[in-house]
Formats: structure tokens, C-alpha cells, sequence
């Protein structure tokens, strides 16, 4: 890649195409959970290089605003957060969730300044345990908030690690959606056993291969792609495949491939140029794993690896606390946790990584193709198309899925875990 297309690709704030684009999805602005309580505390977020603040009113609404005050641009993260509004305590001006200028306690002709004034708001709804916010035009272009894949029902139980990361966005999901370093970062995590799938004990998961060199095969969408990972096994090599399959949603959404207790998706969202928020779903409709059990897991607790911001207490600046003695023994990398293991080669890149410097291989094939048809996307997109994932026939994200485990070599891995809605999608979209 050039200088160019690398800063098309990562770039997000301000005008850049790319924030752009994903202005014409919804984001994920914070946990649900961060902002639970009504008339509670405001949170500060950020998103595409945008100051934001989210509460919960009175009667329970979520609002998403701009950080800074109309008036005189206090921030509104120290506002009180009272009767359906939040009051700056600067002059005393209130908004509500929609921006509508409620009161000016410092202005004796409140009523006159009122009319026609508004507060910077975006649209905020609920659901899958987060608050999203729509970002981009308010117009009748505006796609509808849907379930995400982890929330197909009410029922489901879903756990969310939620860390910063102080580097951009797109090399965070090329980690995501890069299937062959699993087999060697995160070795110590992923045990190669004797098991007929992949599992998923207190401690480790455990899978059905030793094979690190998988052989990669994509097929596109209308939302993105799928790709899979295609290894030997230790069972049965001769007449099987361990197959996993990957899917990207764009722009910021991957789903991984299950283990037997849950299923896996991560968010890779654009805080700015130079950081993201990495969200981790771990969810099921009768199994699952508890909400702190999968912070232990994950060594992302808060209070313990992370701080009350969700920032990790392993950084590049104490070397993510690499354990060397650790590795002595026997474990591969010495950082405690998948997310740090992931994270110290990442911000290891740089804050923005420099891409034409590269010599990919054959295992980079998803990289690759998500380079490719985000470039392709995003320059299209400059263009006058509409963004990648908001075109027909829409997918609903429920009717998605990620898939692993062993079949015949006779298999079409094309046709695991695909919904009549993909298949119309896949017929829809361009050839690779």
C-alpha cells in the first residue's frame, strides 16, 4: 500500500472519507451498562474524533450530545443530569436528549435566544447490551438501528470486555480477522488437543489442530465477507477438514469463529486517528459464560488490568508486563491475556502502522481482502455510492454467522452457516 491509500484506509476524523462512511452506520458510543442508572452521572466518549456525552434521563431515554456547551463550551460531562436534562453548570443552560435548548437561567430574554437554537445531538438507541449512535446525515437516508448478530433474541446472554486501545482502528481488525496468528501468539490460550472442536474450559481453549498454516479462502457480500481457515486436524486428517470461518461486517464488526460454550464477536471502533475501542462479545442462547467470568478470562477487569476508563494497566510503556521467566516455563508470550497479547503486537506497530513497508504471505489473504474492498468502498464512496453495507438486499446481522468445526473434505465450506438472505447477498455481490 502507499502513503495514499493507507491514510484513506485509517484515517476518520473530520471530513475524511473514511469517518465518513462510518458515519452511515450505527456505533457503538458505550456499554449500556455505563450508563444504567436515570439522572445518573454523564460519560464522556469519543468517537471519529468527536467529543461526545451520553446520559440516561429522567424517564429512562439514552441522549448522545455534543461534549461542549452551546453557550460557552464547558464540557457537559460535569453537567447535572436532572428532570429529563442536563444543565451546565457554567450558566445554567439544559438540554434535553433530542439538543432542545430547555432552560437559560442566565438570560433574562431566555425565551427569544431559545427559538431556533440547538444543542448538537445524535440519534441514540438501545439494544445488545450498548448504546449506539447514528452519526451521519439526519435525513431520510438514515438506515434503522437493527439487532446485532449477538442479540438475536431477548434471551440471549451476553458478556462485553470493552479496553482502549492507543493505536488506529484498521490494524486492530486486521488482527481480528487474521486466523493464522491464533495458532502461534496465542498457542499458550489455544492448545492444540485431541477434541473433536473447538472448546472452551475456565483457562483455555482448546482445539483440534496443529496445523498453522491454514490455507485461506474468501467469499464476498453485500455487507462484507467471509473467509475460511481451512487446517489440517489431529482427528481423522485423511478423510477431514478443520474448517473456521470468519465473517466481516463492515465497517468495524467481525464475528469469530464459536467454541462450544459461546459465540464470538469483536468491534473494532474508531476513537480517532490514533485510537480505538475494542469491544469483545462473548454470547449464547442457553450456555454463555458470566459477565465477569469473561473480564477474568480476558484479564480485562476492571480495578485489576484495566482503570475506571478502560484503559489496560499493560502498555507498551512497561512492555504489557511481559513475564520472560514466565516463558521459560513454558508459556509462549509471558502477557497475561488474549486482549494483551493482541494489543502488544498491535501498538507495537505504531500509532498508525506504515503498510508499504509489508511482505504479506499467503496467511494474510483476509488482510489482504479487507484493504481491498475497504479501498474499494471508501473511493466509491467518495464518489456519490451509497456505503458499503447499507445497499440492497440487506442482510439482517441476526441471520449471520460465524462457523467452526470438522467436516469432509468434500464439503463446500461456502455452504456452512448461511442464511437464504446471504445467499441472495452473495449472489449480489461483486466477484472477488
Amino acid at each position: 500500500m502507499n502513503v495514499e491509500d493507507n491514510d484513506l484506509l485509517c484515517r476518520v476524523e473530520a471530513s475524511a472519507p473514511m469517518g465518513q462512511l462510518m458515519r452511515r452506520h450505527w456505533l457503538p458510543a458505550c456499554m449500556s451498562e455505563e450508563v444504567a442508572a436515570r439522572d445518573g452521572a454523564p460519560l464522556r466518549t469519543r468517537l471519529l474524533g468527536e467529543d461526545l456525552v451520553v446520559f440516561r434521563d429522567t424517564n429512562g431515554r439514552v441522549g448522545v450530545l455534543g461534549e461542549h456547551c452551546l453557550h460557552r463550551r464547558a464540557s457537559l460531562f460535569f453537567a447535572r443530569n436532572e428532570a429529563c436534562g442536563l444543565r451546565c453548570l457554567y450558566h445554567g443552560w439544559k438540554f434535553d436528549v433530542d439538543g432542545n435548548v430547555l432552560e437559560m437561567a442566565s438570560e433574562p430574554d431566555g425565551d427569544r435566544l431559545r427559538q431556533g437554537l440547538k444543542h448538537k445531538a445524535y440519534p441514540a438507541r438501545e439494544v445488545g447490551g450498548f448504546v449506539w449512535v447514528y452519526m451521519g446525515p439526519q435525513d431520510d437516508d438514515m438506515i434503522e438501528l437493527e439487532p446485532p448478530s449477538w442479540a438475536p433474541s431477548p434471551r440471549t446472554k451476553i458478556s462485553i470486555v470493552k479496553i482502549r486501545i492507543n493505536c488506529n482502528w484498521a490494524q486492530v481488525l486486521e488482527g481480528a480477522i487474521d486466523s493464522a496468528h491464533s495458532s502461534t501468539l496465542h498457542s499458550t490460550n489455544m492448545p492444540s488437543a485431541q477434541v473433536d472442536r473447538a472448546k472452551a474450559t475456565q483457562t483455555s481453549w482448546p482445539r483440534p489442530s496443529t496445523d498453522k498454516a491454514p490455507r485461506l479462502q474468501h467469499q464476498l457480500t453485500s455487507y462484507g465477507f467471509r473467509y475460511a481457515a481451512i487446517r489440517k486436524p489431529i482427528l481423522n486428517p485423511d478423510t477431514h477438514d478443520y474448517v473456521r470461518i470468519t465473517v466481516f461486517i463492515a465497517p468495524f464488526t467481525v464475528l469469530i469463529p464459536p467454541n462450544d460454550q459461546y459465540n464470538l464477536a469483536q468491534m473494532l471502533v474508531p476513537i480517532d486517528d490514533e485510537n480505538t475501542m475494542f469491544y469483545w462479545v462473548a454470547w449464547h442462547e442457553t450456555k454463555g459464560i458470566e459477565q465477569e467470568a469473561w473480564r477474568e478470562f480476558c484479564a480485562a477487569q476492571v480495578g485489576i488490568d484495566l482503570d475506571a476508563n478502560y484503559r489496560p494497566i499493560r502498555t507498551l510503556a512497561n512492555n504489557f508486563l511481559q513475564d520472560r521467566d514466565l516463558m521459560k516455563t513454558g508459556d509462549f508470550t509471558g502477557i497475561k491475556g488474549i486482549p494483551a497479547q493482541d494489543m502488544a503486537m498491535w501498538v507495537s506497530m505504531g500509532p498508525i502502522t506504515d503498510r508499504s513497508s509489508e511482505y504479506l504471505g499467503s496467511s494474510d489473504g483476509a488482510v489482504f481482502q479487507f484493504r481491498k474492498q475497504m479501498l474499494a468502498a471508501v473511493k466509491g464512496f467518495q464518489a456519490g455510492e451509497p456505503a458499503l453495507g447499507t445497499t440492497r438486499p440487506h442482510v439482517p446481522h441476526a441471520k449471520i454467522a460465524s462457523f467452526e468445526g470438522m467436516v469432509a473434505k468434500t464439503t463446500n465450506w461456502r455452504t456452512l452457516a448461511v442464511s437464504a438472505e446471504e445467499l441472495s447477498s452473495m449472489s449480489a455481490a461483486a466477484p472477488a
